[in-house]
């Protein structure tokens, strides 16, 4: 197997790695970065445990070629983190129950981040479509709903 130098900004730095063509960005994260916050769910792209976001847009990265993303802005749930603190999204989270094993939660908290950025006051409707990607075991969903209006809410 061929392997190549790749230079992946994750959470604002820059990291240069040697990975083989085929990796995954989920491998890469997880096991060259020890970013371990995204999960490795089904391996198919059909959960939502491994979202991140690559320039901004939510993207599962067990289906991801790391190589794919070379040159873009990765973010992964430990860059949300604010000067050592949790974000608002995931103080949300924290506070409105929206976890409960926490598997999903990754997954569950970029999805959510990303349709925060670009719309501040989003509908149920809005919120329910953009976590739609995200399988939860556990919650049924309403919390994790009212964590995301929280968090909207507490960004207003």
């Amino acid at each position: 197997m061929s392997k190549r130098l790749l230079c992946l900004n994750v959470n604002g730095r820059d990291h240069d790695l040697a990975a083989t063509d085929s990796a995954l960005l989920l491998e890469v994260l997880r096991n060259k970065l020890a970013l371990t916050g995204t999960k490795q769910g089904c391996d198919g792209g059909e959960c939502g445990a491994c979202t991140v976001l690559v320039d901004g847009e939510p993207r599962l990265s067990c289906i991801t070629l790391a190589a794919s993303v070379e040159g873009r802005r990765i973010e992964t749930i430990e860059g949300l983190v604010e000067g050592g603190r949790m974000s608002a999204l995931q103080q949300a989270f924290h506070e409105k129950l929206g976890t409960q094993c926490g598997f999903c939660t990754p997954g569950m908290v970029m999805a959510a981040e990303a349709l925060l950025r670009r719309e501040s006051d989003p509908s149920e409707t809005e919120i329910r479509e953009a976590l739609s990607g995200n399988l939860c075991r556990c919650t049924g969903y309403v919390k994790i709903i009212e964590s995301v209006q929280a968090a909207a809410e507490a960004r207003a």
